[in-house]
């Protein structure tokens, strides 16, 4: 795995052998980082990954600077090694927990600037993230929702999506707070 932006950038990280995650691909990640450099100014930005894995989205903002990442997954596994690593890199706007992702979300008030969601791609009720982040008030105006799925989840018929870009397997649904 290695971060292809900022200034971490080229750095590599490898992730322990067997960690119960699905890494999204240096295709699909750098693609959503193209699109994200038009849309946003990473160093004024609050991020939550949620389902974070080995953390490498919320490495990726905390390269490129963002003001705040909270990193979320219920792996002690993969919440060890994203520690490891802020340390390692000195990310002290990283923030790490360990904690369901979905409850999180359900009983989180602050407001973030983008929400990053990479849940399994067998999990039940990946479509009702949009609807508990918007219901909850989650996402600051102009701020974005990503949720990384497969092609079988369909999100295109809630009134915040915006747009959604295919990279093989790697599907993102964007959503946007108006």
């Amino acid at each position: 795995m290695r971060i292809i932006g900022g200034r971490l950038n080229r750095r590599h990280i490898n992730p322990p052998a067997g960690m119960p995650v699905r890494p999204t691909t240096d295709k699909a990640k750098e693609a959503l980082f193209n699109i994200l450099n038009n849309h946003i100014d990473f160093e004024a930005i609050r991020v939550l990954d949620l389902f974070a894995g080995t953390g490498s989205i919320t490495f990726e903002f905390a390269s490129r600077n963002a003001v705040e990442v909270v990193a979320i997954d219920n792996n002690s596994r993969c919440i060890r090694f994203i520690k490891e690593v802020k340390e390692k890199f000195e990310l002290d706007n990283l923030i790490v927990l360990k904690a369901d992702a979905l409850r999180f979300l359900k009983n989180q008030t602050t407001s973030y600037d983008i929400i990053f969601c990479d849940p399994p791609y067998d999990m039940k009720g990946i479509e009702e993230i949009p609807n508990i982040v918007f219901q909850n008030k989650l996402l600051l105006p102009e701020g974005f929702l990503i949720v990384e799925h497969s092609d079988h989840v369909r999100m295109d018929d809630h009134p915040a999506f915006v747009f959604k870009r295919n990279y093989s397997k790697v599907h993102f649904s964007f959503f946007e707070a108006s």
